[in-house]
C-alpha cells in the first residue's frame, strides 16, 4: 500500500491541473482576455450619472454631454503637432506632458489626453482624428446643474488620481468620480456601471470586430436616482439672506431628521465646476483663504453656542434636581461669582426659570450651572455627569450623517481640566463660563439645529440626514432611528415655555410673525482673531436657534453670522424668515426681508485683511461662470423623469 500512495498522490495531482488547465483554455476563457491584451482593444461605455432632485420632486441635477480625447502611447504614428495642438488650442509644452504623463500611467492602456471637450470643439476636431493615430474620443456624462445654489449640497465630479486607482479597481484612469457632497457620500448609487466591449485585432493592429461575438461585453447601467430632504425653495432663499454675510445654517425636520436646508455662506454657483473651466475656477476658490467658498460652515465651522446653551444649563438643573421652575435668583446687572469674579448681564431683579430664559439672564444661568457642578463633592464627578447630559444631545461628537465632512465640537469633561489645569484645584467657579455657551464648548451649526430638534420633539431626535429616496433602493436604519437624551420629557415644557415667550416678552419681540408660534433663543458669542499677531476682539458672532410651530413642529432651525454681533439683529430675522418662508411659501414681514437682503458686512470683514483680493477673486468667478455657461451647451433628456 506504501509504494501505491506515492503514485497515486502524482496521478491525482496531475489530473487535477489537467482538468484546470482544460477548464481555463477551453471551457472559461475569461484569462485569455489578459494573456491576449496586446490583440484586444478595451472600450468602455460610461452611464449618465443619476438625477438628484429636491423632497418635492423638483429638479436640482441633471446631465449634459461631453467627449474627452482618449491617447494610447504605443498607438501613436506619425503625429502632426503643430496642426494637433491648434486644432485644440494646446501648446507643444502641453502636448509633451501629456502625452508623458500617459506613458507613466500606461503604454498600452488609453489614458485621457483632454477631457470634457464641448460639442463644437468636438466636431471641429473629429472630423481630423483619421490623421491622428493612438487617438479616439470617449463619450462623457457630466452635470448640469438646474439651479443655482447648493454647491455645498452637491459637491462636484472630477477626476480620478493614482490613489483611488490603486485603492479601488472599478476605476480606471481618466473616470470620473465624486468628490464631496451627496456626489461624493451616494457616489456608488449616483455612478451607475460602466458598460464594457472587447474588440479584436488584427496583426497590423487593426480593429477587425468584437472579440467572441461580444460574449463578454457588457452593457453601462445608468446611476440611480436620488431625492434629497432638502427643501429648494428655503435653500435658495437661505442664500440670498446671506449674500455679504459669512456663517452657517442650518434647518431640520424635527420629527424625521430630515435636513431641510444646508446654507453656507459664502458660496458659489455649481456650474463654474463643470467644463474645462473647472480646474481654473476650483484653483479659484481653492486659494480663497478669506472667504473660505469651499469651507462649509453649516457643518465644519465650530463656534462657542453663546445663550442658546442656556437651553441645556436649564434642563440639565431640572434634571439633577438642583432647581424647579420657582427658584429665584437675584441679578444685578450680573453676578459675582467669586471675589473679584463678576458675570455681566443686562438684565436686573428677581428670575426664574421663566424669565430668566426669556430676558436670557446670565446671572440665572450662571448660578444653576454652578449648583448643577457643586451638587457632588467631586468636581471632576460633577462635570463628567454635566457632559454626559450634554452629549446625549448629539454634542461633542460625530453625528453620523450622510454627509462626507463635519467635526466634532467640544464638550469638556474632567479629563479636559485636568489638561488645562494640571496644578491647580478648579472648580465650579473656574468653568463658570460654560453656563452661557462661552466656556470650552464649541458647537457647530448642524449640532446646534439638532439640539433645538430634540428640545423640539421633547427630549428626542433622529440623526440628520440629506436622503430621502433612492429609486430602487431603501434608506439606512440608522436614520430612522430615535436617539433619547437623559432629560426626562417633563422638563422640557417649562423650557419651551420660556423659549415661546424669546417671541413674545423678551429678545426676539422685534422678531415676531403674525399667526406664527416660533419659541426661539438669540445669542452671541465672543470672538477674537489675530491681526498682525496681536489678538484682537472682533464683533461678536450673531446666532440664533428656534422652532415652530409650538405645538407639532415642522422646523427647527439654527443661524450663525460670523461678526453679526446681537442675536436679533441679523441671525435672529434670517430664522424668522426662513420659518415663514417654509411654513406659508411666502413673507409677511417685508421690513424684515428688506434690511436683511439689504445688510452686508463686509466692511467688519474688511478687519480682517485682504479683502480688495476676494472681491477681486468674485469677480473673477463671475466671469468664469459666464465662459463656462458659454462654452458647455446644455444637453437635456426629451422627458425629465418625475418622482412622488
Amino acid at each position: 500500500m506504501r509504494k501505491l500512495l506515492l503514485p497515486s498522490l502524482i496521478i491525482i495531482a496531475a489530473s487535477l491541473l489537467v482538468i484546470r488547465v482544460f477548464y481555463l483554455q477551453v471551457i472559461n476563457d475569461t484569462f485569455k482576455l489578459k494573456s491576449e491584451n496586446n490583440a484586444i482593444k478595451i472600450k468602455y461605455d460610461y452611464p449618465e450619472r443619476g438625477y438628484i432632485f429636491d423632497r418635492n420632486g423638483k429638479l436640482l441635477v441633471a446631465n449634459q454631454a461631453s467627449y474627452d480625447i482618449m491617447v494610447i502611447p504605443r498607438e501613436m504614428k506619425n503625429i502632426d503637432t503643430l496642426e494637433f495642438c491648434h486644432l485644440l488650442n494646446i501648446t507643444k509644452e502641453d502636448f509633451i506632458e501629456k502625452v508623458e504623463k500617459a506613458k507613466v500611467y500606461s503604454p498600452r492602456l488609453p489614458s485621457v489626453f483632454l477631457p470634457q471637450l464641448n460639442k463644437s470643439e468636438f466636431a471641429a476636431f473629429q472630423e481630423k482624428i483619421r490623421k491622428f493615430e493612438g487617438f479616439y474620443f470617449q463619450k462623457r456624462s457630466l452635470r448640469d446643474y438646474e439651479v443655482d445654489f447648493g454647491a455645498n449640497i452637491f459637491g462636484f465630479i472630477t477626476q480620478v488620481n493614482e490613489r483611488i486607482i490603486e485603492k479601488n479597481p472599478y476605476y480606471k484612469s481618466g473616470d470620473l468620480i465624486g468628490r464631496q457632497g451627496v456626489e461624493e457620500s451616494y457616489e456608488e448609487i449616483l455612478r451607475g456601471i460602466k458598460g464594457v466591449k472587447y474588440i479584436q485585432k488584427d496583426k497590423y493592429n487593426r480593429e477587425i470586430g468584437s472579440y467572441k461575438d461580444g460574449k463578454y461585453d457588457t452593457i453601462a447601467v445608468q446611476g440611480e436616482d436620488i431625492n434629497l430632504t432638502i427643501d429648494a425653495e428655503i435653500q435658495k432663499y437661505g442664500e440670498q439672506l446671506m449674500n455679504n454675510k459669512r456663517g452657517g445654517i442650518v434647518a431640520i425636520e424635527p420629527k424625521t431628521g430630515e435636513i431641510l436646508a444646508l446654507i453656507t455662506a459664502p458660496s458659489y454657483d455649481p456650474s463654474i465646476l463643470v467644463g474645462r473651466q473647472r480646474s481654473k475656477n476650483y484653483t479659484l476658490l481653492y486659494r480663497d483663504s478669506i472667504a473660505k467658498p469651499l469651507y462649509d460652515r453649516g457643518l465644519l465651522a465650530e463656534y462657542p453656542p453663546g445663550s442658546p446653551f442656556k437651553i441645556l444649563t436649564g434642563l440639565i438643573a431640572l434634571q439633577e434636581g438642583v432647581i424647579d421652575e420657582q427658584t429665584t435668583v437675584m441679578c444685578h446687572h450680573g453676578f459675582s461669582y467669586a471675589r473679584g469674579r463678576f458675570m455681566k448681564c443686562h438684565g436686573f431683579g428677581p428670575h426664574q426659570l421663566h424669565n430668566g430664559m426669556y430676558n436670557s439672564c446670565n446671572a440665572y444661568f450662571g448660578t444653576v450651572y454652578m449648583r448643577t457642578i457643586n451638587k457632588y463633592k467631586s468636581p471632576p464627578y460633577a462635570v463628567d455627569v454635566w457632559s454626559k447630559h450634554v452629549k446625549s444631545f448629539g454634542l461633542g461628537q460625530f453625528m453620523g450623517y450622510d454627509l462626507p465632512t463635519g467635526k466634532r465640537g467640544k464638550v469638556p469633561d474632567s479629563k479636559t481640566y485636568k489638561r488645562m489645569y494640571p496644578d491647580w484645584r478648579w472648580d465650579s467657579k473656574t468653568i463658570v463660563s460654560n453656563a452661557i455657551g462661552q466656556g470650552e464648548v464649541l458647537m457647530t451649526p448642524i449640532q446646534l439645529a439638532n439640539m433645538m430638534a430634540a428640545v423640539a420633539n421633547e427630549g428626542y431626535y433622529y440623526t440628520p440626514h440629506i436622503i430621502k429616496k433612492i429609486k430602487g433602493g431603501t434608506i439606512d436604519k440608522k436614520f430612522t432611528t430615535k436617539h433619547y437624551t437623559t432629560i426626562d420629557k417633563k422638563y422640557f415644557k417649562p423650557v419651551i415655555s420660556g423659549l415661546f415667550d424669546v417671541y413674545n416678552l423678551g429678545t426676539a419681540s422685534s422678531l415676531r410673525v403674525e399667526g406664527i408660534d416660533i419659541c426661539g433663543k438669540t445669542g452671541t458669542a465672543e470672538n477674537f482673531a489675530k491681526i498682525n499677531g496681536v489678538r484682537t476682539k472682533l464683533e461678536d458672532h450673531s446666532i440664533f436657534v428656534a422652532f415652530a410651530p409650538k405645538d407639532n413642529p415642522k422646523i427647527a432651525i439654527a443661524v450663525m453670522v460670523e461678526n453679526g454681533g446681537f442675536g436679533a439683529t441679523i441671525a435672529g430675522p434670517i430664522a424668522s424668515l426662513m420659518i415663514e418662508k417654509y411654513l406659508r411659501h411666502k413673507i409677511t414681514r417685508t421690513d424684515l426681508e428688506k434690511r436683511t437682503l439689504e445688510r452686508s458686512l463686509q466692511d467688519r470683514y474688511a478687519k480682517l485683511g485682504g479683502l480688495s483680493e476676494a472681491v477681486k477673486m468674485q469677480l473673477r468667478i463671475k466671469d468664469s461662470i459666464l465662459k463656462a455657461k458659454n462654452t458647455i451647451p446644455v444637453v437635456k433628456k426629451d422627458t425629465i423623469k418625475k418622482t412622488n
